[in-house]
């Protein structure tokens, strides 16, 4: 990456969004092509349930190193032919701070299974995005990446100050720690070390050989986080991804006293703007991130001394991507027609942050459809741990179940607005969980505002285009 650094990076976006045939796409171009690591447990649990009709999946777990582990995925999970289509998804474990099997195993394996496929077909590297606000699954998810041959981890929503410790021990399959927030019993927050072993699930088969180690961009919206970054682990990080509030997905929250616009959206202001000059000072690549999937984004990137861009939304709208058709086509045509609904919403992300969506009726973004939904929590991957009175450890999330979470502690305040994104992220890729009323989870679409600019990639006689056709046109100039 430092010595032949890629001039764009597409966005690793939502769970099942990038998915491996978008990053296999970009990666061909010899673009960086990135993976949502987001939720990978869940997606190929279901990906087995339906049948894995085209057969890449147990293609790919062929070639993964545990293969009692690839086995006993299979058997919980793969139904030949597919389940019926009336039949909930087998639900899956949780995790939690004891590290259980099922849901590190499912983790490890649909990390290794993403990356392996994006990596077929070229020679290009391949990266995985994560969040840092969820914290459970990260070193078996990053294991799973690292057995894969992952060559870029990039990483925003948090401070993710022990990621490179992680990577070291697992590239040589050493024991590894991660420190998990906990909320205290008296409102201070305290901090638990999780453990990872890989030796505990290699079981009778020899480790690999060392892994190598993946670079690892942090994504910031702030020379601030930046420097305190590279303060606390100076030779941890390999660049930066310097994101705008303009991007879609979360954002970080506008720095002072919390406003709001008429309209509902937080408001960000000066301060809010990262310094780009402090980033050109540091000495690390750099990449430019929100609002800015065009040549001319590109073309002032590249003048402002970045190396080049991250783009999200216009590669989330391109026939490889895994977000449903019918919803891009429908995302497509409203932005031609010149509309373009994106709502950064203070409330929606149980995360605390802002987070931006389309404005769709019949998705939770539609008040209505929002208040018919039965609250459920059953993938849990944005729950917070916190200490209960006894001294035991609990699970709560603000877009559970209202009863829930109050009898948990948490404050009847912080449900307010708040949507369960694990299950309608996974919805948006076509896999929704079927409620126990009969209906179906509902999306909830996140994209940035580069929504509106999508008809420098299309027309209304012709609404698809491809992840080549995306690169083409962001690497184009004036004189070209």
């Amino acid at each position: 990456m430092k010595t032949n650094p890629p001039t764009i990076i597409q966005g690793g976006m939502g769970a099942g969004i990038s998915n491996w045939r978008l990053a296999q796409a970009v990666s061909q171009t010899g673009q960086l092509g990135v993976v949502s690591g987001t939720a990978l447990g869940a997606i190929i649990s279901r990906r087995l349930q339906d049948g894995d009709p085209d057969g890449l999946i147990r293609g790919a777990l062929e070639h993964f190193p545990f293969p009692r582990m690839a086995q006993r995925v299979m058997d919980i999970f793969f139904i030949p032919g597919g389940k019926p289509t009336a039949t909930p998804y087998r639900p899956c474990l949780m995790h939690d701070l004891s590290g259980r099997r099922e849901p590190d195993e499912l983790s490890i394996v649909g990390n290794f299974v993403e990356v392996f496929l994006a990596r077929q077909g070229h020679n290009n590297p391949v990266g995985i995005n994560y969040l840092e606000k969820l914290q459970l699954p990260h070193m078996a998810s990053i294991y799973g990446a690292l057995l894969a041959g992952v060559a870029v981890i990039i990483m925003g929503a948090g401070i993710p100050l022990a990621i490179p410790n992680v990577l070291s021990a697992l590239t040589h399959h050493a024991e590894a720690t991660y420190p998990v927030h906990i909320e205290g019993a008296d409102g201070k927050t305290e901090t638990f070390n999780m453990v990872f072993d890989p030796a505990q699930f290699a079981e009778d088969t020899p480790l690999p050989p060392l892994l190598s180690r993946p670079d690892f961009l942090p994504i910031v919206s702030s020379e601030t986080l930046a420097s305190l970054l590279l303060r606390r682990i100076p030779d941890g990080i390999d660049g930066f991804i310097v994101e705008s509030n303009l991007a879609g997905g979360h954002n970080a929250p506008p720095r002072g006293a919390a406003t709001i616009s008429s309209k509902g959206e937080p408001v960000y202001g000066p301060r809010d703007d990262a310094k780009l000059s402090a980033f050109r000072d540091l000495g690390l690549p750099f990449w430019l991130a929100g609002s800015v999937g065009s040549p001319d984004g590109l073309k002032t990137a590249l003048r402002e001394g970045a190396c080049g861009i991250q783009a999200g939304t216009v590669f989330a709208l391109c026939t490889e991507s895994g977000l449903r058709p019918d919803i891009r086509h429908q995302l497509i045509r409203l932005a031609l027609s010149g509309k373009s609904p994106i709502f950064t919403d203070p409330l929606a992300s149980p995360t605390g942050f802002p987070f931006k969506v389309a404005e769709l009726d019949g998705s939770l973004s539609d008040a209505r459809s929002y208040d018919l939904r039965q609250r459920i929590c059953d993938l849990g991957f944005l729950r917070q741990p916190y200490r209960r009175a006894d001294g035991s450890i609990g699970y709560r999330c603000p877009a559970e179940p209202f009863a829930s979470y109050k009898a948990k502690g948490g404050k009847e305040a912080d449900t307010v607005g708040r949507k369960c994104l694990c299950n309608a992220l996974i919805a948006n890729v076509g896999m929704p969980q079927q409620l126990p009323d009969g209906t179906d989870e509902l999306c909830l679409i996140t994209m940035g505002t580069d929504l509106a600019g999508i008809d420098r990639f299309c027309t209304d006689d012709n609404i698809d285009f491809s992840a080549g056709d995306v690169v083409r046109t962001l690497l184009k100039t004036e004189d070209a």
